[in-house]
């Protein structure tokens, strides 16, 4: 299957999610690393439900729950987001709740995500902006032959400052000729 591998299955949000993404999306330790500014209302997370069904190129976003292959847990979830079809390019989160990191989900889930876009998709440039002291995310993404493209400093704002975001983008003809090798 497309969005499936050995480790990991990305699958649509579905109503029987909404109580563990009010968990996540209220979790204000999490808001630093996205644009999340208040608390979600579980009304508000139903309405986001119930529209997910709409197609990636209408709504210009996606959101995929990770479920582990061996557990079936819910481990985190994939954001596409930021579709700019003219330029064709789209930008990428990653969750991975603090129990289950550290056991490759982010990784198996990165490369079914470039499978979608890139061969699926035939989206030109995927990227991603994580701030500098997410060591892991960092290492992940130069492990995958993401091509650091730069530093925005200074770009979010945490509790008490500001800091610095690093820029990765993969680039669909970096990808086709990485799968040929």
């Amino acid at each position: 299957m497309l969005l499936e591998n050995e480790k990991i299955q990305l699958r649509a949000v579905e109503p029987e999610d909404l109580d563990r993404l009010y968990l996540w999306e209220n979790n204000a330790q999490l808001w630093i690393a996205g644009n999340t500014r208040n608390p979600y209302s579980k009304f508000l997370l139903r309405q986001y439900i119930s529209e997910s069904e709409k197609n990636i190129y209408d709504s210009k976003q996606l959101r995929l729950m990770m479920d582990c292959k061996n557990s079936g847990k819910t481990v985190g979830t994939v954001d596409l987001f930021d579709f700019d079809i003219h330029n064709s390019r789209i930008a990428l989160g990653l969750f991975v709740e603090d129990v289950f990191q550290g056991k490759g989900y982010a990784k198996a889930s990165l490369q079914l995500v470039e499978q979608y876009i890139f061969d699926f998709l035939k989206i030109n440039q995927l990227y991603v902006q994580i701030a500098v002291n997410n060591l892991a995310s960092i290492h992940l993404f130069e492990k995958e032959n993401f091509e650091k493209t730069g530093v925005l400093k200074d770009w979010i704002k945490t509790i008490d400052e500001f800091e610095s975001i690093v820029v990765f983008q993969q680039f669909r003809a970096n990808y086709l000729s990485k799968k040929h090798i």
